[in-house]
């Protein structure tokens, strides 16, 4: 029996894939007004590792789920264990390709969050605000002035 896959573009996801998936606290800025926000984006197991050791993070919560969760009949839906005021991140669908990827070449890592179980205990910190729509301006006081030998053959 084969699988249907999910993904056109990626033919090795299938709707049992597990993945790691997060509910972030993140902030837009509108104007010179900063709006608080929850997001939920796919956690690959790198950065889950990272989490787990205690390192500040804008995660307040993340489940361990199967891609079907997410996506059904190619509709992105939000389970309902989910807070009801979150958004998708940018790029859910390639984001979450991405971490399934990490999740089959790890498997160990799926021990971590079990499938179907939450993890709340992360060191959940807004010290650094995650502003997700910044614009990063750059001007000629931001150039490096370079000794005046650098580019010349002694």
């Amino acid at each position: 029996m084969t699988t249907a896959t999910l993904f056109p573009d990626a033919p090795d996801i299938t709707a049992e894939d597990y993945c790691v998936f997060g509910v972030a606290t993140c902030f837009l800025r509108d104007e010179g007004e900063i709006q608080e926000i929850e997001i939920v984006e796919p956690i690959p197991s790198s950065a889950l590792e990272t989490l787990l050791k205690g390192v500040p993070t804008s995660y307040r919560v993340a489940f361990g789920k199967s891609v079907a969760d997410f996506f059904n009949d190619q509709t992105l839906e939000i389970p309902s264990e989910f807070p009801a005021n979150v958004r998708f991140c940018d790029d859910f669908t390639d984001r979450a390709i991405a971490a399934v990827r990490t999740y089959k070449r790890k498997p160990e890592a799926q021990q971590h969050i079990p499938l179907g179980t939450k993890k709340e205990d992360f060191n959940y910190s807004l010290e650094r605000k995650r502003i997700l729509n910044m614009e990063n301006l750059v001007s000629t006081e931001d150039n490096v002035k370079q000794h005046s030998h650098t580019h010349k053959v002694l």
